[in-house]
């Protein structure tokens, strides 16, 4: 089968196409054909040495990726919830090793979803860690209700467009933060307000929010702490970090230490992968409450301009690879 190794960290040049054989599925496991995956931050920054590098650069083959959506070709003994020719979605074994850029993955049935049939391949591969990191944050971490206010920042993202459109089903008032060029965007979505980050401060804009979605991290969500109810709740899905100092400057307090000591409520939390969870989601999407927004979709042998499309920082929902 044709597979992305990544021979070591660094530039996209060190994604090399190869061939491996097809896996053989656990007990608990499925083999998949897999027709569409999805490319997402980590990912960009695992392959440059960072994120889940150091916990994965270990394995052997070393294969990068984690949301597929495909069929069903092969069960393990064990298997109960799937069987062959069942199209299926989902995020494999995140944070561990998915090894989701090959054309066929052995994937835990528990961390799967039946794919609704009025979607497409490509549409269930987006709706995977970027909506469930939304879905289990607004939740799981924090039970969004009718009427709170909800700040969700880099609305027009991978994570930020899932989340607008939960939060919105939930009856949640969303506000959500973009660029002007997809402020039509973020609205129809769900939004209630949209602030243009390079034309406004969002403190100086609104305030009074019940939850803040922050998917920036450092200093913006320093600034966003000014504007949290004092029992409201602030989700950083940026691993806890030190803000940025001058060169030689004494180490700061991380970001999380500077919410505490203010008396508010912050937490950061890792996606994943759980099958219950993308079951709600394909509830969500089959009953078109949830949508996937493909930005641009790349064909298998063009997967590392898939990832300098991320890394331009310049994507509206989802980068799609197709095999």
């Amino acid at each position: 089968m044709k597979a992305y190794l990544l021979k070591e960290p660094g530039s996209t040049e060190n994604l090399i196409l190869t061939e491996l054989p097809i896996p053989v599925p656990a007990d608990h496991e499925v083999l998949i054909k897999v027709k569409a995956i999805s490319i997402n931050p980590v990912d960009v920054k695992t392959r440059a040495g960072k994120a889940l590098y150091s916990t994965l650069q270990h394995l052997k083959p070393f294969i990068l990726g984690w949301d597929i959506s495909g069929t069903v070709i092969a069960t393990g003994k064990d298997v109960v919830n799937f069987q062959i020719d069942d199209d299926v979605f989902g995020m494999v074994n995140f944070v561990g090793h998915g090894q989701a850029y090959a054309a066929y993955v052995a994937a835990p049935e528990n961390h799967l979803a039946l794919k609704p049939s009025n979607i497409s391949f490509e549409e269930a591969a987006a709706a995977t860690l970027a909506a469930l990191t939304a879905w289990q944050a607004l939740t799981t971490h924090v039970n969004v209700k009718p009427a709170d206010k909800i700040l969700i920042h880099a609305a027009s993202g991978g994570v930020g467009h899932y989340a607008v459109q939960i939060a919105h089903y939930l009856g949640a008032h969303v506000t959500g933060t973009s660029s002007a060029t997809n402020k039509n965007f973020v609205l129809e979505l769900g939004a209630d307000v949209h602030i243009d980050y390079n034309q406004q401060k969002f403190e100086e804009r609104t305030n009074g929010f019940d939850i803040i979605l922050e998917t920036i991290g450092g200093e913006n969500f320093i600034r966003s702490l000014d504007i949290l109810n004092e029992k409201g709740t602030i989700i950083n899905l940026i691993p806890d970090q030190e803000p940025e100092g001058p060169a030689g400057s004494t180490p700061q307090k991380s970001t999380l230490e500077l919410a505490g000591e203010r008396g508010l409520n912050a937490l950061y939390f890792p996606v994943t992968s759980n099958g219950s969870d993308m079951h709600q989601i394909a509830i969500l999407l089959e009953k078109g409450i949830l949508r996937s927004h493909i930005f641009k979709t790349y064909s298998f042998e063009a997967l590392p301009e898939a990832h300098l499309q991320i890394e331009s920082g310049r994507t509206a929902g989802k980068v799609i690879v197709l095999i």
